[in-house]
């Protein structure tokens, strides 16, 4: 395949959707991962109606073996992975003491963990010029404590693109947080558009002035 290819990990209609648009404008074609195959198929006809080249595929952000499943099958069925897109995050309103351990963990797998199979899976699909790009919040440094554990995978994802982005570098390939410091709204600086305009600037920066973290403050 000659078209390069945006899979987003974790989509929705907003946001995920949104950074496919304008990616899809730059002539990607995107594929869009959720937890049941007719939710991913019902985003990607969405974007299909818009114009855009998509295709849906389901994948269980809790199970590490299905996300490198997932992430392998797109591979080998578009030969290439240009841009991963790592969007999901897990909301649970609780506090510390309401909170459980495994609470915090199965939240910390789907919001931070799932990452790491993503990647590896992607990696021989993956060229120099590829791009790894993880969507951030203002939890990682300002958590709410009433949801105690998007905080924490906020700060555990970007903390993680580092290491990413040095691990990848040598072979061409970066890696990138986006930091969107505002609430997700409809309209405004923080909607989609805007949002998704900022994400693509992060990931066409060229390596000489590369940061693994970009913060969005609309």
């Amino acid at each position: 395949m000659q078209t390069p290819v945006h899979l987003v990990i974790g989509a929705g209609p907003g946001l995920g959707a949104g950074i496919a648009r304008r990616f899809a404008r730059e002539g990607y074609f995107a594929v869009l991962t959720t937890r049941h195959q007719e939710q991913a198929d019902d985003l990607a006809a969405q974007l299909t109606a818009g114009g855009c080249a998509a295709a849906g595929f389901a994948i269980d952000l809790l199970d590490a073996a299905d996300v490198a499943r997932a992430v392998t099958a797109v591979g080998e069925r578009y030969g290439r992975i240009d841009v991963l897109h790592f969007n999901p995050s897990a909301w649970r309103e609780k506090d510390p003491l309401q909170l459980t351990a495994a609470e915090l963990l199965e939240d910390v797998m789907l919001g931070v963990g799932a990452l790491l199979p993503a990647v590896q899976a992607a990696r021989p699909f993956q060229r120099a010029g590829s791009r790894v790009l993880v969507t951030g919040s203002a939890a990682a440094d300002k958590p709410w404590h009433r949801a105690a554990s998007l905080g924490v995978q906020k700060a555990a994802v970007r903390n993680l693109v580092t290491s990413l982005d040095a691990t990848l570098a040598p072979e061409g390939i970066r890696a990138v947080a986006v930091q969107i410091n505002g609430l997700l709204a409809a309209q405004g600086p923080f909607s989609p558009p805007p949002i998704a305009e900022a994400m693509w600037r992060a990931v066409t920066r060229p390596d000489e002035s590369w940061t693994p973290h970009v913060s969005y403050d609309g």
